[in-house]
């Protein structure tokens, strides 16, 4: 991908975060501006605009995303008492970064899906 993807350039360490779990294909790091008291966001290192992509291109790279999900839950002691995994996909998603990424958040109740009813 370009310089303009904000995650390639974490990946490529151009942009610093602080990195909670790394592995050969995945990082998983701390949102700037999290929703709750955990919030790590986990992504591929290539690059892939959303989950869709990933799942249909890289099955296997899908599933390193979600192992690592479930490592970064267990390190931040978020498996006792629950958490939520969240892929937002296209703007009716609310996708803002066009690389794909999971919300791993967690450390309190998290409230309902959805903010409002949308039907």
């Amino acid at each position: 991908m370009g310089s303009d993807c904000l995650f390639c350039r974490i990946v490529a360490g151009e942009i610093p975060a602080t990195v909670v779990r790394e592995t050969d294909t995945t990082l998983a790091f701390r949102d700037i501006d999290p929703k709750a008291p955990v919030h790590v966001l986990v992504i591929p290192k290539e690059h892939y605009a959303d989950v869709a992509t990933l799942a249909q291109g890289d099955p296997a790279l899908a599933a390193d995303v979600l192992a690592t999900s479930a490592a970064a839950a267990e390190d931040e002691g978020l498996l006792g008492d629950g958490f939520r995994l969240m892929f937002n996909t296209g703007v009716y998603g609310g996708q803002e970064v066009f690389h794909v990424h999971a919300h791993l958040l967690g450390g309190a109740p998290l409230g309902p899906m959805l903010a409002r009813n949308l039907a």
